[in-house]
């Protein structure tokens, strides 16, 4: 069974090494909620399948959008891929419809702004949205890793790719 995705309330989660980020978006310039959750330690798949149903019977989203990872070239570890696909089916079993956007639809999104870096990406969405400005984390150097920070911006990029392909299919 196929419902219409209205919009309404949008759970985005990005999965990393560390664990989760994910944003929560009413409309395309309305969040609701955002943050990153790190795991760490024994059992760590299970905590984070756990934490992400904590997120969805909190917030009871209309609809889950999550990174497209089936798309050629995209380089994420098959832990990650498999999280991926577990999340997709809890979402499912809630009733939740899921939405996938690759890398590739991020930056198609955000390419009006020239945007097609993750920090780029970030600092756009940032000017957007000013709730999450005071969140950016400064632009990544090559020696570090990536800040944890960076997973509320992935997630916020998926939310928005959703909203910008509504608008652009009617």
């Amino acid at each position: 069974m196929t419902s219409p995705l209205r919009r309404g309330l949008i759970a985005a989660i990005y999965l990393n090494s560390r664990g989760f980020g994910f944003a929560l978006f009413e409309g395309p310039t309305a969040p609701l909620d955002w943050g990153t959750v790190e795991i760490r330690g024994k059992d760590k798949r299970e905590k984070l399948l756990a934490r992400v149903a904590a997120v969805f019977a909190r917030y009871r989203p209309d609809v889950v959008v999550l990174q497209d990872m089936s798309e050629r070239g995209t380089h994420r570890p098959h832990r990650i891929r498999r999280l991926n696909e577990t999340i997709t089916e809890r979402a499912e079993s809630y009733g939740f419809p899921v939405r996938f956007f690759s890398r590739n639809d991020v930056r198609r999104c955000f390419a009006y702004v020239q945007a097609v870096s993750k920090d780029a990406i970030a600092s756009a969405i940032a000017k957007r949205i000013p709730a999450l400005e005071r969140f950016l984390p400064p632009p990544r150097k090559l020696w570090k890793s990536e800040d944890a920070r960076m997973g509320i911006f992935d997630a916020a990029a998926l939310a928005l790719t959703f909203f910008y392909t509504l608008d652009q299919n009617g």
